[in-house]
């Protein structure tokens, strides 16, 4: 259907809408099949039948949802289908490695392909809208919700944010075809900047670090096309993202662009009333619509309270009338007033789980980190002495799905003893008793040295949404039974299960190698058991920098310089008096079964006199006896700038395989854009003079090969002459930072 067809269809079913199936259209109500937060009793079809729900969410299977649809089209007064949503982050039937575990991967085209078949899966369920990908910029590892998004940088949360864009939707503009999912972009708003890393804790920060840090990501989503946005639960310094229409409608839609929906988070608007912004339901129905949201779940505020809003003047209908129209947009846009909408057949069933199954075990191993290899014990030779499992995720008692894992569990999942089998036909693979577990008790050794693996870590209920830590360790009967194992003397092997970095430089020390499974997926166990094999090098490469101690925390690469920087002897500087400020891996830090070195080769153009881009050329070379894939990473650091700028920014990333002694040239691109800070308007401007370019294996300054431009003045330029005085001096942007719900004059 053309355009102009579809708007009009819009406008007439506008126009034949009473209040409350206006209202129907922007409220989302929950299934049971699946718990994603607290559950009001109601009866779904009667809701649906009469037109007050028009999004259902966490209604699962293919029939349900299809008998569901069935009483939308026929038996509601205006026949209008509802949207059913899910929170697919990470695969809907094939799980794939948690969103942190996936970045690690540092590779776009993957990310792509595993939200591509996630789409796929759940399309043929009759799904049409996920509430991914999960955006928020974290650097804080006690909170939970660090496992489902890309990390600490928000250059790489920006790729990993068009990558998933593209896979769930597709690439072509406008409509969405069969087999593809709306997308979320969650949750904006600097969620992962929580006080301590207290999950739906206050966020209070500056608009420099909010704009440069936790925006960018999320207007790379806006300009992938994405569907919809979802603010965060928070209050971001005294207003919550739910009713800051600085942000939903000044920011998102005026200055970006953004025509999608906004959808709040679980019950969110009935919580403007204990952030202490909404006196009633009234009131936090209100401030949500004028800020810009356009869809309540689960909050019942807008069925309660818009019509009372309407009376008292704190809404307008034209307000209402523009949430509807977007979200019936959005319906024209998943074509589902169209018969094709309607699911269809099924894939064939082998080619739904073999592809994806296969494509999850080679993911699942291009996200695992290998933090620590001492003299080469891993991989293990094909024949040797037997090779003994202990702990619960060697009985896949821990979960190697990880949270938000949709129907996965539907799926079989192999266990690592099975797998280790298999990769190991020659040597014996043992599963120890519990009884080593037991904490305290001392160990009997086995009759024949072998090599222990411990496959240790967290389960899958302590990361995710509400799963703060304040000390996110390992579990001290783990640390015990890491050192218990320790004294028997033979190579120890540690496999981590986690969703975030665990504070463990002691237990590190113990153990020979340590391999970062985080949570894998469908196909992790087997997985793991080819990079144990050497079948696989292990391909992931820390996205968030892993700290010696919580006191570090947050922690990350991106710092800005200190006028007193860290030297060591000299106790007026930076640094603590019981830990070093470094951290124990660098962000990008990752062994390989392979060796290799990185060295700029060169830069070109090598002098400008006016702004453009700039080719750095990179040699990387394998110097050992087996191929093995190598990360390139390059950073930028303006060291004199109006404004202090990080010590290094990421700019770029490239993954390559090379084969035993293998040199290759790498080419990475800096667009002249790339020379601003992040966040930036673009009247802001590059500044002109010295920059210095870094490539290399990781953040590690110790590690990275230098190079320094001089970017040339321009009047496009900005100049560095002058105090920068306030951030936002001269600046035409909009504060959103202590930005006001509007709520004045309101009546009470």
């Amino acid at each position: 259907m053309s355009e102009t067809a579809s708007a009009l269809r819009v406008e007439r079913l506008l126009g034949g809408m009473t209040l409350v199936e206006k209202i129907g259209q922007l409220t989302m109500a929950a299934a049971p099949d699946l718990t994603t937060g607290p559950l009001a009793s109601s009866d779904l079809e009667a809701d649906v039948r009469a037109g007050r729900v028009g999004h259902v969410l966490n209604l699962v299977g293919r029939e349900r949802i299809a008998a569901l649809q069935k009483v939308a089209r026929e038996e509601s007064r205006l026949g209008i289908p509802f949207i059913p949503c899910l929170d697919v982050l990470h695969g809907y039937r094939t799980i794939f490695p948690v969103p942190l575990a996936e970045a690690a991967s540092f590779d776009p085209g993957l990310w792509e392909r595993t939200a591509r078949v996630a789409a796929a899966e759940a399309a043929a369920d009759g799904l049409m809208l996920t509430f991914a990908p999960m955006l928020d910029v974290c650097r804080d590892p006690r909170w939970g919700r660090i496992v489902e998004g890309p990390g600490e940088d928000p250059w790489l949360a920006s790729a990993f944010a068009r990558a998933k864009v593209r896979g769930f939707q597709g690439r072509r503009p406008g409509g969405l075809r069969a087999g593809r999912l709306a997308a979320t972009a969650k949750h904006i708003g600097a969620y992962g900047a929580v006080n301590a890393g207290l999950d739906y804790g206050a966020v209070d920060i500056s608009e420099r670090q909010l704009r440069e840090v936790h925006l960018p990501a999320f207007k790379a989503a806006v300009e992938a096309g994405v569907a919809a946005v979802m603010p965060a639960f928070v209050a971001l310094a005294g207003t919550p993202a739910t009713a800051n229409r600085d942000l939903l409608t000044g920011l998102l839609r005026e200055s970006w662009g953004f025509d999608g929906v906004v959808v709040s988070d679980y019950h969110a608007i009935p919580e403007l009333m204990a952030h202490g912004v909404a006196s009633d339901l009234t009131e936090a129905a209100a401030l949500a619509l004028r800020a810009g949201v356009d869809i309540d779940m689960m909050g019942s505020a807008f069925a309660q309270g818009l019509p009372a809003a309407l009376e008292r003047g704190l809404v307008s209908m034209a307000q209402i009338d523009a949430a509807v129209r977007r979200v019936l947009a959005l319906k024209e846009r998943l074509g589902l007033f169209d018969a094709a909408s309607r699911p269809g057949a099924r894939p064939a069933a082998r080619r739904l789980r073999d592809e994806p199954r296969a494509l999850a075990r080679h993911v699942a191993a291009r996200s695992m980190v290998l933090l620590r290899n001492e003299q080469g014990v891993l991989p293990l030779a094909q024949a040797g002495p037997p090779i003994y499992l202990v702990g619960a995720h060697a009985r896949g008692e821990g979960d190697q799905l990880g949270p938000w894992s949709a129907e996965g569990a539907q799926e079989p999942v192999e266990n690592l003893l099975d797998a280790l089998r298999r990769a190991f036909p020659l040597r014996r693979i043992e599963l120890m008793p519990r009884a080593w577990e037991e904490v305290g008790k001392p160990i009997q050794a086995p009759p024949v040295d072998g090599v222990l693996v411990l496959c240790l870590g967290e389960d899958s209920g302590m990361s995710g949404e509400a799963a703060s830590r304040a000390e996110p360790v390992m579990p001290p009967e783990q640390v015990d039974l890491v050192q218990r194992t320790a004294a028997l003397g033979m190579p120890l092997v540690l496999v981590l299960w986690t969703g975030r970095p665990l504070v463990m430089m002691g237990t590190l020390g113990r153990v020979d190698a340590a391999l970062v499974a985080w949570f894998p997926g469908s196909e992790g166990p087997a997985a793991v058991a080819d990079i144990l094999a050497g079948l696989s090098d292990p391909g992931g490469r820390l996205p968030v920098t892993w700290p010696a101690s919580v006191g570090q925390v947050p922690i990350f690469f991106g710092q800005r310089p200190s006028g007193r920087p860290f030297e060591p002897g000299n106790h007026y500087s930076a640094q603590y008096l019981d830990e070093s400020p470094g951290p124990l891996f660098p962000f990008g830090h990752g062994l390989s079964y392979a060796r290799f070195s990185i060295r700029i080769r060169d830069i070109a153009p090598g002098r400008r006199t006016t702004p453009g881009p700039y080719r750095v050329v990179v040699d990387v070379t394998n110097h050992a006896t087996r191929s093995g894939r190598a990360t390139v990473f390059l950073f930028i650091r303006d060291r004199v700038a109006r404004i202090a700028r990080p010590m290094l920014e990421l700019r770029g990333v490239q993954t390559l395989e090379l084969a035993a002694g293998e040199t290759r040239l790498v080419t990475l691109l800096l667009a002249w854009s790339d020379f601003a800070a992040l966040g930036d308007e673009p009247s802001q401007g590059v500044e002109a003079g010295e920059v210095e370019i870094f490539a290399g294996p990781s953040a590690d300054l110790a590690v990275l090969d230098r190079r320094v431009v001089l970017l040339p003045p321009a009047d496009s330029v900005a100049t560095r002459a002058g105090p920068a005085g306030d951030e936002l001096v001269g600046s035409r942007r909009q504060t959103i930072v202590g930005g006001t719900p509007v709520n004045k004059g309101r009546r009470r």
